[in-house]
């Protein structure tokens, strides 16, 4: 509200009791504000505005992104009118179930290759697929069946990284644009590759050729910086170096399996854990039917080598970027107790 712009009744009765500048219908309401007021304010030249129906911004000036936000928020989230189905009139105290999604939750998260909301033509907000609303001007409604607990981002609901990376993705056909959003999901650790990939398999979008590149590329980011992260514990914490990337095979036998990090004087292993789902144009049946493979054969290797004396640490690139120190701890307790136990068989070392 600018200095200049005269105070009505309706404005002295809520300038002291709301900070926000986004409110709607009904909590102007229960402001005693009544609807014909509200729309008096936003006639022409009039000091408030209406950006969406049951919406209302305080002040005549451009929206800002926050301001947005909130009223995307306010309209999705508001619960149905009263007195309808038997429900009765009452005060709205938030935003219901309604999250910020898509690009707009990913500007929140930080991320540079999301357009911020003041500027962006579209705000994807994910609602429960039961909702009776429609899209409307800027506000794009993303229904699920399921929706996901979301995160307060400076104090607004937003889908998970993930999800809103399904989201965003799932209406960009720009290749280029959608591996910068998955590159910088990783880069800037704001999710895990593995998780990027469950969510994609389950939006459907895997059968997209330009989709499936940029989600390869995105597992190969994910692995070279957990393996960056696997050699800066070992070193900032003073762990014996040990033989990277190797294969272990018996002399004259089978192949072992390949390790990231191998001691062999302790005879212990460390594998970085960055299994991801399948993603193909399986069927859910099929692809969970390769998972269990993939996972059957993983755990075979770790029983194989632990039979044969060698002591198998798996580390996940999540445990890796939260808790490096702890896992440090995991090792090194794993390097102390080979002193305690029978030699192990010998193996050879092969470089991979």
């Amino acid at each position: 509200m600018t200095q200049n712009t005269p105070l009505s009744p309706c404005h002295l009765r809520i300038a002291d009791e709301v900070r926000q500048r986004v409110l709607s219908s009904a909590q102007l309401r229960a402001h005693g504000v009544s609807a014909a007021e509200a729309a008096a304010l936003c006639r022409a030249g009039g000091p408030w505005q209406r950006p969406l129906p049951g919406v209302y911004v305080l002040h005549p000036g451009p929206p800002t992104g926050e301001e947005r936000l909130r009223s995307a928020l306010l309209y999705a989230g508001r619960p149905p009118a009263p007195g309808r189905r038997g429900i009765p009139a009452q005060p709205e105290a938030g935003y219901g179930e309604a999250m910020v999604t898509g690009l707009a939750a990913l500007a929140l998260y930080g991320f540079t290759a999301a357009p911020a909301p003041a500027s962006s033509e579209r705000i994807d907000v994910l609602v429960p697929r039961t909702r009776r609303l429609r899209s409307v001007r800027y506000v794009h409604l993303v229904r699920a069946s399921e929706p996901p607990r979301p995160e307060q981002v400076h104090g607004l609901p937003v889908a998970p990284v993930e999800r809103a990376l399904a989201d965003a993705v799932s209406g960009l056909g720009d290749a280029p644009a959608v591996r910068r959003l998955l590159t910088e999901a990783v880069r800037g650790g704001h999710c895990e590759p593995a998780a990027v990939v469950r969510e994609f398999s389950r939006a459907k979008l895997l059968g997209r050729p330009h989709v499936v590149n940029a989600v390869d590329s995105l597992l190969a980011e994910g692995r070279a910086l957990a393996e960056g992260r696997l050699y800066e514990m070992v070193r900032s914490y003073g762990l014996p170096e040990p033989l990277w990337n190797v294969d272990l095979r018996l002399p004259g036998g089978p192949h072992l399996g390949g390790v990231d990090a191998y001691w062999p004087e302790q005879a212990v292993a460390v594998v970085l854990d960055t299994r991801a789902p399948r993603h193909s144009r399986l069927d859910d049946e099929r692809r969970q039917e390769e998972h269990d493979a993939q996972w059957s054969a993983y755990a075979a290797k770790r029983e194989h080598l632990e039979r044969l004396g060698v002591t198998v640490v798996h580390l996940s690139p999540h445990k890796l970027r939260e808790a490096k120190e702890q896992q440090a701890v995991v090792v090194r307790t794993a390097l102390m107790a080979a002193a305690d136990r029978e030699p192990a068989a010998y193996v050879m070392i092969l470089p991979r």
